[in-house]
């Protein structure tokens, strides 16, 4: 299994290489510079458990490499990270499939973090609320709960003392489990289901 990551700055892509390396020792790192060379080096060096992508990327449109890359692997995490603020961008990428949207001025413990988060979604966690086939870990519930009092990222972040990053990881999960792309959504299904 490898990781690729697709950015046309040497020092932010070698820098997040080492991160990813830190992190999981026994996968292979491959670091491209163009969104073209992708499919190439994937034959080369085998399927892929993680997508870590710029957003503006030569030769690509708005987000049009997020929705071929989530095409193609619907499964595998995927990481924008770009020096755009959050806010606009972010949501646009979301709904074009990626996981989650880092920005590049993020401290490197945060990117980190954000990033374990989605591999701690991809191996699961411990479940204990069951609503038919779906089932929920107790930090799922209580981010319904949050959401609920109409807590921010931010609130939600202070309250359980992490960063924001992992707070959006964390929704995304409760998201992804729940096939809803909204705080709103979630609500709505909570309500339905008997969680609220």
């Amino acid at each position: 299994m490898s990781m690729y990551i697709i950015d046309d700055h040497p020092l932010v892509r070698q820098a997040i290489a080492m991160l990813l390396r830190r992190m999981r020792p026994a996968s292979k790192v491959i670091e491209l510079e163009k969104f073209s060379e992708l499919q190439a080096a994937i034959i080369k060096n085998g399927d892929p458990e993680l997508f870590v992508l710029d957003l503006l990327l030569p030769g690509v449109k708005g987000t049009s490499a997020v929705k071929d890359v989530k095409g193609m692997y619907a499964t595998v995490p995927l990481v924008v990270i770009s020096s755009m603020p959050a806010g606009e961008a972010e949501e646009t990428c979301i709904e074009a499939g990626a996981d989650i949207y880092i920005e590049k001025s993020s401290p490197a413990n945060e990117i980190s973090t954000a990033i374990q988060g989605l591999f701690a979604a991809e191996n699961g966690d411990e479940e204990v609320v069951a609503i038919g086939e779906t089932k929920l870990s107790k930090r799922q519930k209580q981010l319904i709960v949050m959401l609920d009092r109409g807590l921010s990222n931010r609130d939600i972040a202070a309250e359980l003392d992490i960063s924001e990053h992992t707070v959006k990881v964390h929704l995304w999960r409760l998201f992804r489990r729940l096939d809803v792309k909204s705080r709103t959504q979630t609500l709505h299904f909570a309500r339905m289901n008997g969680l609220l």
